[in-house]
């Protein structure tokens, strides 16, 4: 296998990276993969004008991809992490409230509330933070181990790997070697829209582009995945 060479053209305001690849084949291909990376796998005999040219040809439908993957992303208002604050988890509203009965360090889900055993702020939000990233790996595990059962007919890994991941802009999203990311703000959500995130990656390791097969294969999965998407773009704004 050649190596992989890093590379970038300027179109328009847009500087479009890519990792370009040579191999014996006729004609010049380009993948966008839902992590937003581009790879140009081009013919032994391909000049690099001929890759420059090829590349700003398919330059609006890259964009197109990309802006497509990056659709759904997060808004969650920042928080002041203040007694009576209201906080989601798993799609409900749970009112914040600082309880000393409650053991240093843990988090209490009681009659709507979410109760911490101290009053200040900073702390307060770091110790929530913890709390949601530790149910987000509980959560997001177990319904990738539902969702992958229902791709069984299809050449992936039945144990995708699951990485919990920060990300400004993107509630999932999947690396071409199959790994999955999630956002730890996604455990906010619904269960409902976990699942349409977790089907919709997963549809990414069979189809990397957002084509017609790609929808067609998550409405097979996931019949109401529509309903979904839109309560997970209105729930977290």
């Amino acid at each position: 296998m050649s190596e992989i060479v890093n590379k970038k053209i300027k179109f328009g305001s847009k500087t479009i990276v890519y990792g370009l690849e040579f191999k014996e084949r006729k004609s010049l291909g380009i993948k966008v993969y839902p992590d937003c990376s581009v790879k140009v796998i081009a013919p032994l005999e391909s000049t690099e004008d001929l890759i420059k040219k090829k590349i700003k040809e398919k330059a609006p439908w890259i964009i197109t991809q990309q802006n497509e993957f990056l659709s759904y992303h997060p808004l969650t208002p920042p928080r002041k992490y203040l007694n009576g604050e209201t906080h989601l988890y798993l799609g409900r509203q749970y009112r914040l409230k600082t309880d000393i009965s409650v053991p240093p360090k843990t988090i209490k889900l009681l009659h709507g509330r979410i109760l911490v055993p101290i009053d200040d702020p900073f702390e307060i939000k770091i110790l929530l933070e913890k709390w949601y990233r530790k149910q987000a790996k509980f959560h997001f595990k177990e319904v990738l181990g539902q969702q992958i059962k229902l791709f069984n007919k299809y050449d992936i890994s039945p144990n995708p790997p699951l990485h919990i991941q920060s990300m400004p802009t993107r509630w999932g999203s999947c690396t071409p070697r199959g790994k999955i990311i999630m956002n730890p703000e996604l455990i906010k959500a619904p269960k409902g829209c976990i699942e349409y995130v977790v089907v919709h990656e997963l549809c990414h390791l069979i189809h990397h582009n957002h084509t017609r097969a790609f929808y067609d294969l998550q409405e097979s999965i996931l019949p109401d995945w529509k309903k979904w998407k839109q309560k997970l773009e209105k729930t977290l704004i």
